[in-house]
């Protein structure tokens, strides 16, 4: 076992656990979407709501979430960790190449993983952490359900600009984060391939902006029909 371990805090052990933790991280971006895509629904919220009360009740899904904190704060550290490392020793930046053609997203992936993890702080404090453990949100009946209303929550948060610009450039962030980390992630696994790399590279960059797109138009459209 304690090859394991040598290889796990290894330079190459890193970038291995980063590239399986971002990975992780970008399925869930996917259901995180198709629940927050509720948020539209002319319903008063009732979908939304229902879907926010299963992701916190379910015992599997509570377990996962378990594995999502520790996949963001573990991909968030050893990121960190690599930067300052090479920084320190090379002078190199976070998992690049110095050449003059590396693009703006490979150069600022430490920056952007910084900005990204303030955004998942503020908005897990905004809406998480007072749907957990605070009497903010008042709970609403379905039927005989009681549900917590955290739809009046968001749309109070998406009713100002202030938070409404924070969630477009936290999306912002995002997308630059994952344009250079989707296609890195296989790189750094060795899944390369003549013919199979260039596919991977650009359904990464599709997704790096139709994703984080969807994010944002979400505020954007509850707070321009507020």
């Amino acid at each position: 076992m304690q090859w394991i371990l040598n290889f796990l805090t290894s330079s190459i052990g890193k970038k291995f656990v980063m590239s399986f933790t971002g990975l992780f991280l970008i399925s869930f971006l996917i259901i995180h979407l198709i629940g927050n895509l509720q948020l539209l629904y002319s319903d008063g919220g009732e979908a939304f709501n229902k879907y926010a009360y299963f992701m916190t009740s379910n015992p599997l899904i509570k377990t996962v979430s378990i594995g999502l904190y520790t996949g963001i704060l573990l991909h968030a550290f050893l990121g960190l960790a690599i930067y300052f490392k090479n920084k320190k020793s090379k002078g190199k930046k976070y998992a690049v190449s110095t050449s003059a053609n590396a693009s703006f997203a490979a150069k600022q992936m430490a920056l952007l993983g910084t900005l990204i993890l303030a955004f998942i702080l503020i908005h897990m404090g905004d809406f998480w952490f007072k749907m957990k453990f605070t009497d903010q949100i008042i709970p609403v009946d379905y039927d005989g359900m009681q549900v917590k209303d955290l739809y009046a929550q968001v749309s109070t948060t998406f009713s100002k600009p202030f938070f409404v610009g924070i969630y477009i450039l936290g999306m912002i962030a995002l997308a630059f984060h994952l344009w250079h980390g989707f296609q890195s992630a296989f790189q750094t696994l060795g899944l390369n391939h003549k013919k199979y790399t260039p596919i991977i590279q650009g359904l990464g960059k599709i997704f790096s902006i139709l994703v984080p797109a969807a994010f944002a138009l979400i505020p954007i459209l509850m707070y321009l029909n507020r």
